[in-house]
């Protein structure tokens, strides 16, 4: 516990330091790194890339000393401390395509409002402005951020480029480039082009959501298969004899070729189970 102790009062030594140094600004021409979209897609606000990456290392530490101190073997600890390394990025991946799925759902209900809005006589900012109090209750609060932002003075193109990187989804890119075409060249046939779009989104989060039912079975027991080891060997490093036979350079390197196996045989069976991902239009 006073190991334990020590590195947790070491991180956060370590983080109040970090706090002191200016953060580099980035090009805005420069698209964002995939942490950067995985962070934006996942839609938890004010998290950043270093912090991300300083969870990961306390949480290896603290697994790696705690395990290691357990079963006294430490190449057991060193394997499962790369598990612990991985878990925030895998649970913000969890939570991004959570996200992706609840909008995917929505998004065509704010369609149909911005479309009645438009064909009400209300010009784009106002019809986007209208649903942060009128749109499905999840996007109200990015759509007050851009009404805040355009009755700030900002230009509608800045105002939708903000609102484009605070959604980072698929379907807000497409939506946002129709209304900055129509918004620059003017177009009579908006309402039919949202009333188009609404319907095939509808059609699209319906058969993805029948393909993901009838899959969720088999990734389940894919991930099952490549969880069940590592908790077998968790149970057997508790028996001093079983956590002996690992204590040793060929015993790292067997664990160390199982969890590239694990990790190879996880990657490729998301690979083959997922469904063809919509590209962002950056």
């Amino acid at each position: 516990m006073s190991v334990i102790m020590g590195l947790l009062l070491g991180a956060g030594l370590l983080l109040i330091w970090w706090s002191f140094w200016p953060q580099p600004i980035t090009s805005k021409n420069r698209p964002p790194s995939k942490a950067h979209q995985l962070i934006a897609r996942s839609g938890i606000a004010r998290l950043t890339v270093p912090s991300v990456v300083m969870l990961s290392v306390v949480l290896a530490l603290v697994v790696f000393v705690s395990l290691s101190g357990l079963t006294g073997a430490v190449p057991i600890g060193l394997c499962f401390a790369l598990f612990a390394a991985a878990t925030p990025w895998a649970a913000l991946s969890w939570q991004a395509n959570r996200r992706q799925t609840a909008l995917r759902e929505i998004w065509p209900d704010a369609i149909d409002n911005l479309r009645s809005a438009v064909r009400a006589g209300l010009t784009l900012p106002e019809a986007l402005t209208q649903l942060a109090d009128r749109g499905p209750e999840e996007l109200r609060d990015v759509f007050k951020e851009f009404a805040a932002d355009y009755r700030a003075g900002a230009r509608f193109t800045d105002a939708l480029d903000r609102l484009k990187q605070s959604l980072a989804d698929p379907t807000a890119d497409r939506l946002i480039a129709s209304l900055k075409v129509t918004r620059e060249v003017g177009g009579a046939d908006i309402g039919r082009l949202l009333e188009t779009l609404s319907d095939f989104l509808r059609d699209d989060a319906r058969t993805r959501a029948e393909l993901e039912a009838r899959q969720s079975w088999t990734v389940n027991g894919a991930r099952l298969a490549v969880v069940a080891p590592w908790l077998v060997l968790l149970l057997l490093a508790t028996q001093p004899d079983a956590a002996a036979a690992y204590q040793s350079v060929s015993g790292l390197i067997i664990l160390l070729g199982g969890v590239c196996v694990s990790v190879v045989c996880y990657q490729l069976m998301l690979k083959i189970g997922s469904l063809p991902a919509e590209r962002r239009v950056l």
